[in-house]
């Protein structure tokens, strides 16, 4: 007897949260999939597109605490495509931008399991787009770099050239880390006065957009009780988009902190 042909496993984008911003093709694969493996950032009103026979299954990912480990998610995934199961990997932002989407694909390339990637809008770009905060500029900034803020051995990590004059640097993952963020770009060389932006829950309703220096990023996520998910933008960007700041008279005292450290 034949051995049944594998599913295709589906790796979905689902962007940062606002459902207009889903592809054509995304919504199209959540409204046919028979299962849906879904991360925690992935919106309510996202997974209600979910054909209402659909099976949903969580495997939302907490800082320190998984409900289920990476080796036994990519398990599930081949699992359920051979079983002949539709699957729609549905992931917050984009599956190759801090997705592991990447080990997943792996993984079914290894079992056999046929796997195709439908690309969604990263955290950054839809943050950064409601907050009208250009990610590049001509004026400011002519480079870009995404990071990841809670990696063991953050002070072990080379970020040199990664922020500053010219450059803009997005941190995900970086509200637990943010003092010793800021504590390290300065060690490399950062200007403390560089202004820095918070973008929290990013494209949804309560989104909020904070500004304040690199010297006091730290203090303000917690004097402002910021929560994730939430994105840090170093650079001169920041001084474009539209937000609250949160240190009295900061373009000032961006200045003065800039003269000092010159």
């Amino acid at each position: 007897m034949a051995e049944n042909v594998p599913a295709t496993v589906y790796l979905v984008g689902a962007g940062p949260g606002d459902p207009e911003l889903l592809t054509l093709r995304a919504a199209r694969l959540i409204g046919a999939a028979r299962v849906i493996v879904h991360d925690g950032l992935v919106s309510r009103e996202i997974l209600a597109m979910a054909a209402p026979e659909a099976e949903l299954i969580s495997v939302a990912k907490q800082r320190s605490r998984h409900s289920m480990p990476q080796q036994d998610i990519n398990a599930l995934l081949v699992r359920l495509a051979k079983a002949g199961q539709s699957v729609v990997r549905l992931k917050g932002g984009d599956p190759f931008i801090f997705g592991r989407g990447g080990e997943e694909v792996d993984a079914c390339r290894e079992a056999g399991v046929p796997v195709e990637v439908v690309p969604g809008i990263s955290a950054a770009i839809g943050s950064a787009a409601q907050a009208q905060l250009p990610l590049t500029h001509r004026a400011a900034s002519s480079a870009v770099s995404f990071v990841a803020g809670q990696c063991k051995g953050l002070t072990d990590q080379d970020w040199s050239g990664l922020a500053g004059k010219g450059r803009t640097l997005v941190i995900y993952m970086g509200v637990a880390t943010a003092a010793d963020i800021a504590d390290k770009l300065m060690a490399d060389g950062v200007a403390p006065g560089i202004p820095v932006a918070v973008l929290e829950n990013g494209t949804r309703p309560d989104m909020r957009t904070l500004r304040t220096l690199l010297a006091d990023l730290g203090d303000m996520v917690k004097r402002e009780q910021v929560k994730s998910p939430a994105l840090i933008v170093v650079g001169e960007v920041a001084a474009h988009a539209l937000a609250r700041d949160v240190l009295a008279g900061w373009s000032a005292q961006a200045e003065m902190v800039s003269e000092m450290h010159k």
